[in-house]
């Protein structure tokens, strides 16, 4: 099983990043997908979800209205779309599918100005 995240990199207040998490080694259309986010010194909370046929989604309050998940079955891939941009969405952003422990390395998101 393999889940690659990318797309990270730094951005300014405001601004938008989107991540993809292309999954690999198992049926990625069978499985509820997750975003989740780690900040130095705090633990990883959960962002973002998503069904298996894309038609129902989960978000942290957090995040809401600001981000949005999206999945395409036929890439294997899952997407986090990141709009307005705060400082305290700085993180590592993984993807995870649920109920599993499989995890991907992760991809840094820093929002300063």
């Amino acid at each position: 099983v393999q889940l690659v995240e990318s797309g990270g990199g730094l951005v300014q207040p405001g601004g938008s990043l989107r991540l993809s998490c292309v999954a690999s080694g198992f049926t990625f259309r069978n499985y509820y997908m997750n975003w989740y986010r780690q900040a130095p010194g705090k633990e990883r909370e959960l962002v973002a979800g998503i069904t298996r046929g894309g038609g129902s989604t989960y978000y942290a309050d957090s995040v809401k209205g600001r981000f949005t998940i999206s999945r395409d079955n036929a890439k294997n891939t899952v997407y986090l779309q990141m709009d307005s941009l705060k400082p305290e969405d700085t993180a590592a952003y993984y993807c995870n599918a649920r109920l599993t422990a499989w995890w991907g390395q992760g991809t840094q998101v820093t929002v300063s100005s």
